[in-house]
């Protein structure tokens, strides 16, 4: 319904998405940014972005992950440009558990926009069970400490750590199997 709305051009679907998605989309902000003000800002700009990308997409299937990933982009980028230190070193520590899969860490970049790492990737997503797609996506694409990803699944902060270490061999695996360059 809310996709409609952007379709239609109605001014009322950016009120209508605040309501519905905006909490989730404030929290994935402030996870990025660390900062509520910086986060609700990145959140304006989704729904900016959002009715200028609507049309010509139609997210009708995938609405929330289609604004979560503007946010999460958006949000990327306002603290790369902002220079927040603090919290690229976080991204630095999630590069570093990453990096293991890849060759080295100035060739992650160009290897993410391959469309096989793509293909590799989702795959490698598929082939795992939910649960452990969710713990992998939660800390990887959302940001999660791994004490709040352990709260939410009800693990042991270790037993979390413990997955996702498994989780990048699995994932070193599938790359070196879809013929991926490590």
């Amino acid at each position: 319904m809310i996709v409609k709305l952007y379709l239609q051009r109605d001014e009322s679907a950016i009120s209508y998405t605040a309501d519905k998605y905006g909490g989730r989309l404030l929290s994935l902000g402030r996870h990025i940014t660390e900062n509520v003000q910086t986060a609700e800002e990145c959140v304006n700009d989704t729904y900016l972005q959002a009715w200028n990308s609507i049309p010509p997409n139609d997210p009708s299937t995938y609405f929330y992950p289609f604004l979560a990933r503007i946010t999460r982009h958006i949000a990327l980028n306002r603290c790369e440009k902002e220079n927040a230190k603090k919290r690229r070193g976080q991204y630095v520590d999630l590069a570093e558990e990453l990096d293991e899969c890849f060759a080295s860490s100035d060739n992650t970049e160009s290897v993410i926009d391959d469309m096989v790492l793509k293909e590799s990737l989702n795959r490698f997503l598929v082939s795992i069970e939910e649960e452990k797609r969710n713990i992998f996506l939660r800390r990887y694409w959302f940001f999660d400490d791994i004490s709040e990803i352990s709260a939410r699944f009800g693990y042991s902060e270790s037993k979390v750590k413990s997955m996702l270490m498994r989780l990048r061999g699995k994932l070193r695996e599938q790359l070196i199997k879809d013929g991926i360059e490590i």
